[in-house]
């Protein structure tokens, strides 16, 4: 079956957990229904309580899930970026969306119509099976970064993240942080002020950062710090990581 999905937007949807090793056939059965949209930052995807009738695979950009308290004041629930994906889990209950969904950098999404893709799984029990293994996959993964914002201190959460973003190489490394501290902040479960510590805190292993650009003197003794292995701390996904040369290279606000 032939797919309407561009090269780029098929390599990014085969980095998201909830798609990895499908075969091309399967994928383009899935991704049929699916359509790329363009999004500037603040724009608002959904609303807590609207109908699940859709999930998105995040192509480039940044999008944050948020709750918002009595008095308008929001909660961070989840920042996503390139290769996750977000409210599938709502799409299967069709309760409804649980939060609120908004573009935190300017961003571009694929955008899957709920109706399309469970009719999908229903006419193939072999799918969804492979995609309740899947499910089970990202669940581990959710555990797996719980244990990261129980079990480890705010400035080695945040070692771990800039090594997410930079380079496999070694020595002396530049990159620039790809959105807001604060929404930084939020996905690693900390007050901004506690980022500002925990920044402070990596002076000490030769790290400093300059508005959004962070400068790295060695990163092999960044990572050693972070005590980091892709599998167990890294925030990020391995599609990110795939691109962190792109992030090196994005000039500084």
């Amino acid at each position: 079956m032939k797919n309407s999905l561009s090269r780029e937007a098929l390599q990014a949807v085969r980095q998201v957990p909830l798609f990895v090793g499908l075969e091309d056939e399967t994928l383009a059965l899935l991704t049929g229904g699916a359509v790329e949209r363009s999004y500037r930052r603040g724009s608002l995807l959904f609303s807590k309580g609207e109908p699940a009738d859709r999930f998105y695979v995040v192509l480039d950009g940044w999008v944050k899930l948020f709750r918002e308290s009595a008095e308008g004041n929001e909660c961070m629930v989840g920042l996503f970026t390139r290769g996750e994906s977000f409210a599938e889990a709502a799409m299967f209950d069709r309760l409804g969306f649980p939060v609120n969904a908004a573009v935190a950098e300017d961003a571009r999404l694929l955008l899957f119509p709920a109706d399309h893709f469970l009719t999908t799984l229903e006419r193939n029990h072999g799918l969804a099976l492979n995609m309740l293994a899947n499910l089970s996959g990202m669940l581990r993964s959710l555990v797996r970064q719980l244990d990261q914002l129980t079990l480890q201190p705010t400035y080695q959460r945040l070692a771990a993240f800039i090594v997410s973003l930079c380079p496999d190489e070694d020595g002396p490394v530049r990159v620039c942080l790809p959105c807001d501290k604060l929404l930084i902040a939020g996905r690693l479960g900390m007050k901004p002020e506690s980022f500002s510590r925990a920044m402070a805190r990596l002076r000490e292993v030769g790290v400093s950062c300059e508005r959004n650009c962070v400068y790295v003197e060695d990163i092999t003794t960044l990572r050693r710090f972070a005590n980091t292995s892709e599998e167990v701390l890294s925030p990020l996904p391995s599609a990110v990581q795939g691109s962190r040369r792109a992030a090196m290279l994005r000039p500084c606000r």
